[in-house]
């Protein structure tokens, strides 16, 4: 089941505007839609949607960006490539609780992308 409820949230459109969501409370929005049986209908699906689909177009935004006014990338990801969503979580979970709070999904993103797709000296 929390396999279905990852592959519904991270690949799925998103139906509303993004914000700059928290891990900690991207994490308890998780936590509490495993914890209620995976209830796909819950409108917390449409906002986690909405997070990591916001977090991806930025991730790819910034890297074009950067890219156009001549900075070095911060990571090097492929072309194309898959995530592998236990990973993911699990990256997410790896922040000390006392970061989750001041970590934005966005960052976090960044973050794992860093340290997948490191960019070759």
């Amino acid at each position: 089941m929390f396999a279905i409820i990852l592959a519904v949230i991270a690949f799925s459109p998103a139906v509303a505007a993004p914000g700059d969501m928290t891990v900690e409370t991207f994490l308890s929005k998780v936590d509490a839609l495993m914890a209620g049986g995976g209830n796909m209908q819950s409108p917390d699906v449409a906002l986690l949607q909405s997070e990591m689909k916001a977090a991806g177009t930025n991730y790819r935004r910034q890297l074009k960006t950067d890219a156009e006014a001549g900075r070095a990338p911060t990571s090097c990801p492929p072309e194309t490539m898959s995530m592998d969503l236990a990973d993911l979580m699990a990256h997410f979970r790896s922040y000390p609780e006392s970061a989750l709070a001041g970590t934005s999904v966005n960052g976090a993103l960044s973050d794992l992308m860093k340290t997948r797709h490191p960019c070759k000296p």
